[in-house]
């Protein structure tokens, strides 16, 4: 039996079952109320206590399988299984429905269990966020037990490509040492993220500051969901808008003013990446702004202040935390961009101040390095796991500055 199989049987199976269990428990509360029994709760919440203790023994069991399989102990026959799954949703639905009597909670057993479901989807998110992060943890221990960890945060050459040679013990007079030093990946990245919020921020801001006092509603029904396609236009799209029609027009502007430039400059997937990211300060901004009381631009006004200054010293201080919020996740989107900075960045580390010539960033590398045939447990794969690690610790950092910036000013406007 084929899975695809397996699944439509179940489903096909289950669903029904369910289905039956929920319309008998609730039948028999309704029929036993008709003739005077009093039940603690609806009719429906017993439906709903039928229906959870039939599912639950078959969620168990079907776990129980997945976990023998996965752990290679046994495998038992999808056909078998079905049958037990099916058996054991009846019995456990036969067993729940004798078990509805007046005397059951039905109603505090149905929100313990919703409380419990919201704790495990709670629980999976955090335990999938300390997965992710030991698993960078444990592979970064790996490389740095090979290439000093004061030296990849301090090193100024990265040059992993002869990294392979030294696993293959090709060592000898033309062999060039393999150098991770890291200043050049993340000073790309800090270069391009900085020019993308040079441009995304002030554009954003004025945008949501526009749309949210001074445009007319019909205006800003339209202005806003228009600005907001940008959000949803792929990556890989600006990437070729950044190398076909912006890098060349960097380079000729470059020109005209006696400047050399690089078609693989930094200056053009920064601004592409900035007009990448004015939606979400934009719309984020816009949304706080409008969601501000009336009352402080009414005192304000009522004070004799004119509207722009309204604007700068009470209503742009108020909003100052989601703002901030806004501003965090826009550096997380330009940190995390890769597609761009390939197609018009290049893959050249280069520790430079010129925004006008070619540059890389962490994420670039990151790729760079799992996508190669080189062994997983060489350096220059692990590498991948040390850039990671840095920028995990980086974007913690900023992390941490936005909720203490955030809290003071909640402190004042609250």
């Amino acid at each position: 039996m084929g899975t695809h199989y397996f699944l439509f049987f179940l489903l096909g199976g289950l669903l029904p079952l369910a289905y039956m269990a929920f319309y008998l428990g609730r039948k028999k509360v309704l029929v036993k109320k008709q003739t005077g029994v009093q039940f603690h709760s609806k009719p429906g919440s017993y439906g709903w206590y039928a229906l959870i203790w039939m599912i639950l023994p078959v969620m168990l069991i079907y776990l129980l399988s997945s976990l023998l399989h996965f752990f290679n102990i046994i495998t038992v026959p999808k056909s078998i299984l079905l049958i037990a799954i099916l058996c054991l949703a009846l019995i456990a639905m036969y067993a729940a429905l004798k078990k509805i009597e007046p005397s059951v909670r039905a109603r505090l057993f149905l929100e313990k269990t919703i409380r419990w479901i919201l704790f495990l989807a709670a629980g999976i998110s955090i335990m999938t966020t300390i997965g992710i992060v030991l698993t960078i943890v444990f592979q970064a221990i790996k490389f740095f037990d090979m290439v000093s960890f004061w030296n990849f945060v301090t090193g100024t050459n990265w040059s992993p490509d002869t990294a392979f040679l030294g696993g293959a013990e090709r060592t000898g007079e033309d062999h060039a040492n393999a150098s991770f030093g890291s200043v050049p990946i993340f000073a790309g990245t800090f270069m391009i993220t900085a020019i993308a919020m040079l441009v995304a921020l002030p554009v954003g801001l004025l945008a949501a500051i526009f749309m949210s006092e001074y445009s007319p509603l019909r205006l800003r029904n339209i202005s806003k969901p228009t600005l907001e396609v940008l959000a949803g236009i792929p990556t890989v799209v600006y990437g070729f808008f950044a190398a076909i029609t912006v890098s060349p027009l960097v380079v000729d502007f470059a020109e005209s003013l006696g400047v050399e430039a690089a078609y693989t400059n930094a200056l053009a997937p920064g601004v592409v990446m900035g007009i990448m990211i004015i939606p979400f300060i934009s719309s984020l901004s816009d949304d706080v702004i409008s969601s501000l009381p009336h009352s402080l631009r009414e005192g304000s006004l009522a004070l004799g202040t004119t509207k722009s200054e309204t604007i700068k010293q009470v209503l742009l201080p108020a909003a100052l935390p989601g703002i901030v919020s806004a501003f965090l996740l826009g550096v997380s989107r330009a940190l995390g961009e890769t597609m761009i900075v390939v197609m018009a960045a290049g893959l050249r580390p280069n520790l430079t101040w010129n925004p006008l010539e070619g540059m890389t960033t962490v994420t670039v590398r990151i790729v760079d390095a799992l996508t190669g045939d080189t062994s997983f447990d060489s350096a220059e794969t692990l590498s991948a796991f040390g850039l990671g690690l840095v920028l995990l610790v980086i974007t913690l950092f900023l992390n941490m500055i936005s909720i203490i910036v955030i809290r003071k000013f909640k402190q004042q406007y609250e």
